[in-house]
């Protein structure tokens, strides 16, 4: 759960205020919802979520520069960026798209949901990347393959790590949100848990320690994709293998209005070739839906090549 400093301001009048506004937008009155967190900020003027909820109002009313204020009072009072903040302005044109996720605002987001997040995910979301990063490494290594050491990144509650298990010797999770890894601790399926950004997980392992890593449904959360590429191919040992679901774009790097970010094929061919990876599969297939239609994404196999003899 997130901090109690977005919960409260400390200040009850801010707080009547603030909690009135949100009631005014869920009624569809914007600008009486504007006017009380501007009330809210005066009177706390070190509170984030009063400045994030000010910001989302005025972004929804057309009030972009207005939002983009909000938005940066919000980012500067918060370091962690829990709330999100530099990805608003992001979509605001404010900022670097590519950098604009926070640590903290992933393990915010997932430590909320953690509890619901299978059903949601999967019964609500038809969610199916675990199930696709299967059957493509069956497809490429055949059915019965099996893995020495596997990473899973961005492993959540564990539900691709349900799937890896039978074939991995070891399989280790890794996730920024403790309340996602209790859920997998539950399901016994992981060797090891660790906590940790992926970027950061990958760049303290040794070389060429890992013989296959997975992320299902985590790159989404990676804007510039260069760096994870270049430390799983240190990672990998010869011949291993780098299997993902993404986001699709037409080209490039896009911040979608979900707030997950989408890729393009060429960055995503561009990045792997540059950190010695060879693309042995980059498929179109969807994860997940979203308001009942498919999210477009990829599915990719990437491949460290085996060392000359």
């Amino acid at each position: 759960m997130r901090s109690p400093v977005f919960r409260s301001s400390g200040d009850p009048i801010a707080d009547r205020r603030y909690d009135l506004a949100l009631a005014y937008r869920r009624d569809g009155d914007l600008a009486a919802a504007a006017d009380l967190l501007t009330q809210a900020v005066e009177l706390a003027p070190d509170w984030a979520a009063a400045w994030f909820a000010l910001g989302e109002v005025r972004d929804a009313l057309g009030a972009r520069q207005d939002a983009a204020d909000a938005f940066r009072h919000a980012r500067d009072i918060d370091p962690d960026d829990e709330l999100g903040a530099a990805l608003r302005l992001a979509r605001l044109g404010d900022g670097q798209a590519a950098d604009a996720m926070a640590a903290g605002y992933v393990q915010s987001l997932f430590d909320q949901y953690a509890a619901d997040f299978d059903a949601a995910l999967v019964d609500r979301l038809g969610y199916v990347g675990p199930q696709l990063l299967q059957d493509a490494l069956a497809t490429v290594r055949g059915p019965h393959w099996r893995a020495t050491r596997c990473l899973d990144l961005g492993c959540g509650t564990g539900l691709a790590g349900a799937l890896l298990r039978p074939h991995c010797a070891t399989l280790v999770g890794i996730d920024l949100s403790a309340g996602m890894l209790a859920q997998a601790r539950r399901k016994g399926c992981y060797d090891d848990l660790l906590q940790a950004d992926l970027l950061a997980a990958l760049t303290a392992e040794p070389a060429a320690s890992a013989d296959l890593i997975v992320a299902a449904d985590a790159l989404v959360y990676v804007g510039e994709l260069g760096p994870v590429f270049a430390q799983a191919a240190r990672v990998l040992s010869p011949g291993g293998l780098f299997a993902a679901t993404f986001e699709r774009s037409e080209a490039g790097i896009e911040l979608h209005a979900s707030l997950r970010y989408r890729h393009g094929a060429d960055h995503v061919r561009g990045r792997a070739t540059a950190a010695g990876l060879e693309v042995l599969r980059l498929a179109a297939a969807s994860a997940r839906n979203d308001a009942g239609a498919p999210v477009p994404g990829w599915l990719a196999v990437l491949a460290k090549p085996n060392q000359p003899a």
